[in-house]
């Protein structure tokens, strides 16, 4: 569509006056959407059964306040004391069912009276959630990563410790492991750990604890799991084994010196691709009590090696090429298992979300136990804004070899951007509440489509 010039621009106009009035104005109307979420999913009574065990608020409740928590990382605010940008934002109270905000000493306040046992409840209902959908979408298979990831600060929190940090050496930090779903790309459940721990500390009971939890919400799905190496152990193989998990894990060269001898005696190789090849053997460690399939992956590099010279005393070197070495029990061809663990990766994404949309790496308080509900709020977040688009958008994919997520989903940061930060005004035209947006024609679609959506799911009771 064309436009006339005097159509497009305008004289340049003065300096506005700037008042300040209490009017019914709101930056965040695409709250809506979530507040209507909340609803289908039935949200806060859920919350509150997290918290019943404990003696309720004098005027705020503490679900309430957590459900604050996750708006308030929803937002893309950060700090507690952020919060105070938008205690007086109309949209914010309406979700929240009140007339008033707490204050940053009650949010706080809530978060260092909490205990162990609302931890245990809220971290059920994250996986509960998760599961409800998982049913919904019929699954013969799901698939299961594990990884850790440092959560850096610089103020004595209890339970932090100074551990390996690759980019903030000598900090301190906790290192909790996470579990996530491939398909839907939300998180499970996670374990909070100290910083100075090995990424296997604790992770056999956490894994068979999914594991478990699973088989028991989704009798009768195959479950697979991908870890990387630093979970590679005759404790971890043998029990996925047992359990009849199918599994891939990377395996360390440096614990297992004859992995080196093997690559560099080997003269053929089979071809997948033009970048890669492959051969594999039944192998086990000396102190093993069975053999596993071991796939050696060589891929042609395009980049020079940089790391530390000690290295070559463990890590087989050819110019041109790195290699990679998996354990597994999967019976696929060599090139579908590689690219079903080189999926993994996707995890990855997940948790750099988490902690560049989500506030996963802030550390608010210096409780342990209310440092986790910080976390958990932020894992309700993400979740949440994956479960707004696979309720009100159909998925684009179907199983992929690499297990690549069902939905092309959005960032939150995108979701926050387009949709939820929008100006808004509250009126009462004969007695209805209305809000009234600016007049935007792909939001008017886009709205449209996302409540319609909404306001036909039934409720939860």
């Amino acid at each position: 569509m064309k436009f006339r010039r005097s159509e497009v621009r305008r004289q340049a106009h003065a300096l506005p006056v700037i008042k300040f009035e209490s009017q019914s104005l709101t930056s965040f109307a695409g709250l809506v959407l979530f507040q209507q979420l909340f609803a289908v999913l039935g949200l806060k009574a859920r919350l509150r059964a997290c918290f019943r065990h404990l003696a309720a608020g004098k005027i705020f409740g503490r679900a309430t306040i957590f459900l604050q928590l996750i708006v308030h990382l929803l937002l893309g605010f950060r700090e507690l004391r952020d919060s105070r940008a938008y205690r007086d934002d109309p949209m914010v109270q309406r979700l929240l069912g009140l007339n008033r905000l707490p204050d940053v000493a009650t949010i706080s306040r809530m978060l260092r009276d909490a205990d162990a046992k609302t931890v245990d409840n809220l971290r059920r209902l994250l996986r509960d959630m998760l599961f409800g959908r998982l049913a919904t979408l019929g699954l013969a298979r799901i698939t299961l990563d594990f990884d850790g990831s440092v959560l850096s600060t610089r103020r004595r929190a209890e339970g932090t410790a100074v551990g390996y940090n690759k980019k903030r050496k000598g900090e301190r930090s906790y290192y909790p492991l996470f579990c996530t779903i491939a398909q839907t790309a939300q998180v499970l459940d996670f374990l909070h750990r100290s910083g100075n721990v090995h990424d296997s500390n604790g992770a056999q009971e956490f894994i068979l604890a999914c594991i478990r939890a699973v088989h028991k919400a989704l009798p009768g799905i195959i479950i697979e799991v991908r870890m990387d190496s630093a979970f590679f152990s005759d404790e971890i193989v043998t029990a996925l084994q047992k359990a009849g998990i199918e599994f891939t894990i990377s395996v360390p060269f440096e614990r297992f010196v004859e992995l080196k001898g093997m690559i560099e005696a080997r003269q053929h190789w089979q071809r997948v691709n033009g970048d890669v090849s492959y051969f594999e053997t039944a192998w086990k460690p000396k102190v093993w009590d069975r053999r596993f399939r071991f796939l050696f992956i060589r891929t042609r590099a395009q980049r020079q090696h940089k790391e530390p010279l000690q290295l070559d005393l463990f890590i087989p070197h050819e110019y041109g090429y790195d290699f990679k070495v998996i354990v597994t029990n999967k019976t696929l061809d060599a090139q579908n298992a590689v690219t079903f663990h080189e999926g993994r990766g996707s995890q990855e994404g997940i948790l750099g979300e988490l902690k560049a949309h989500c506030q996963m790496d802030y550390v608010p308080v210096r409780r342990r136990i209310g440092n986790q509900l910080y976390l958990l709020a932020g894992l309700f977040a993400h979740n949440l804004t994956r479960e707004l688009q696979m309720m009100t958008t159909p998925s684009c994919r179907h199983t992929t070899a690499g297990r690549a997520a069902l939905w092309a989903f959005e960032k939150l940061d995108t979701l926050r951007t387009t949709l939820v930060h929008r100006a808004g005004r509250f009126t009462h035209p004969q007695g209805i509440l209305t809000l009234t947006l600016n007049a935007n024609s792909w939001l008017r679609q886009r709205w449209s489509q996302l409540l319609q959506v909404l306001q036909d799911l039934p409720h939860a009771a």
